[in-house]
């Protein structure tokens, strides 16, 4: 049985001003050339397929249509992540052909979708929906036990559910779990929406043992973070901040029979509309025809001269005209701002407020108020989150 891992496609996203839409529909075209030459029995897409909540009409429509196409061939298996509405991405699923698998609900989580190989072989695919601790909690406390208000806990209740479901098979079916979360030993980027809890986001592999695969989304660089058992992030299809310009962007390959993985996952590459790069130097240094091979690429500028050029940007524009960033950052100073440095998207944001509450009393702050800093925290995200 032939399986494909994708994920974070986060259809209506723009980089710095510029509407990816045309380029999520070469990716889709890419992947359902995919699915037809390599005769793929499923596809997994695990959470972020939209952006935000409310996606733009365009971006529904893009949807709409991939499906369409990808179901004429193969199993479709969805996800909402931590950027989608499970609610209205779950809309009318029930509606739906029957190799379009749309999961959404908790309550749904031990009831696998039965995937059958021309030779009869079974695989059984734990579709598991972005688990926000707080929403998720009241439905996995059991008579004995609510788990913990964090990524983990949560997690680990989910698992501890399907592995019993599981385990009450007559013969052995591999496993597979698709999961959007953040596992110990990924590597983010900058364009990942933070989920810390309380101050705590990862989740340890060991959470998920007993599985053949497990089909991660999230982090958009694609990366193995563990063979025993085996997991991996496909990564996102397109590069969403410069943070990503390194990126190999790549869809998962992967064969499976009644043992489990069958050899080595292939990542096949994405198609890269436009390449990400960097440039710092002075205009003239930019200017120069050394720099010919960036003409056409998405920029980030540093300009270093001493005093800021005349017509920076236009003449730059005219230079690069996909330039997407550009910054007079002279040689005497650092390059980035000073904000970039110290904070980040991935900075937690728990030791920002710490670390500002220490430099304007002069004093650590004690372990309570560092506790009311994290619940005023998680109130905002809380309120992000319902928006």
């Amino acid at each position: 049985m032939r399986i494909l891992h994708t994920s974070d496609w986060h259809i209506g996203r723009t980089l710095h001003g510029v509407d990816l839409l045309e380029y999520h529909a070469a990716y889709f075209d890419h992947l359902v050339d995919l699915v037809v030459d390599q005769g793929v029995d499923a596809v997994l897409v695990s959470g972020d397929i939209y952006d935000r909540a409310i996606p733009p009409v365009d971006a529904v429509e893009l949807l709409s249509h991939t499906l369409a196409r990808l179901t004429e061939h193969s199993h479709v298996i969805l996800t909402p992540g931590n950027h989608d509405s499970a609610i209205r991405l779950g809309f009318g699923a029930h509606l739906m052909r029957s190799n379009l698998h749309i999961r959404t609900q908790l309550k749904n989580i031990t009831t696998p979708v039965a995937l059958t190989g021309e030779h009869d072989e079974t695989v059984h695919v734990y579709a598991l929906p972005y688990l926000d601790p707080d929403a998720a909690r009241p439905h996995l406390t059991t008579d004995d036990e609510t788990p913990a208000r964090s990524h983990e806990a949560v997690m680990r209740a989910a698992m501890d559910r399907i592995r019993a479901a599981h385990s009450s098979s007559a013969t052995h079916v591999p496993m597979i779990v698709m999961a959007h979360a953040f596992v110990t030993g990924g590597e983010p980027s900058e364009s990942e929406r933070d989920i810390r809890v309380g101050g705590v986001d990862s989740i340890r592999a060991g959470v998920f043992a007993g599985i053949d695969y497990g089909a991660l989304g999230h982090l958009h660089g694609p990366q193995q973070v563990s063979t025993t058992p085996h997991m991996r992030y496909s990564g996102s299809p397109l590069a969403f901040s410069f943070s990503e310009m390194n990126h190999k962007k790549s869809t998962v390959l992967l064969d499976m029979d009644r043992t489990g993985i069958v050899g080595e996952p292939t990542l096949i590459p994405a198609p890269v509309p436009r390449k990400l790069h960097e440039l710092t130097g002075t205009m003239d240094e930019l200017l120069d025809s050394r720099t010919d091979p960036h003409v056409n690429d998405w920029l980030r500028i540093y300009v270093t001269d001493q005093q800021r050029p005349h017509d920076m940007n236009a003449t730059l524009k005219k230079r690069f005209p996909h330039a997407l960033v550009m910054q007079h950052t002279p040689a005497a100073t650092d390059r980035r701002p000073k904000e970039s440095i110290l904070v980040t998207t991935h900075t937690n944001p728990s030791d920002v407020a710490v670390q500002f509450v220490t430099e304007v009393t002069d004093r650590s702050p004690s372990s309570e108020e560092i506790a009311v800093l994290n619940q005023a925290l998680d109130a905002v995200r809380a309120a992000e989150r319902s928006a």
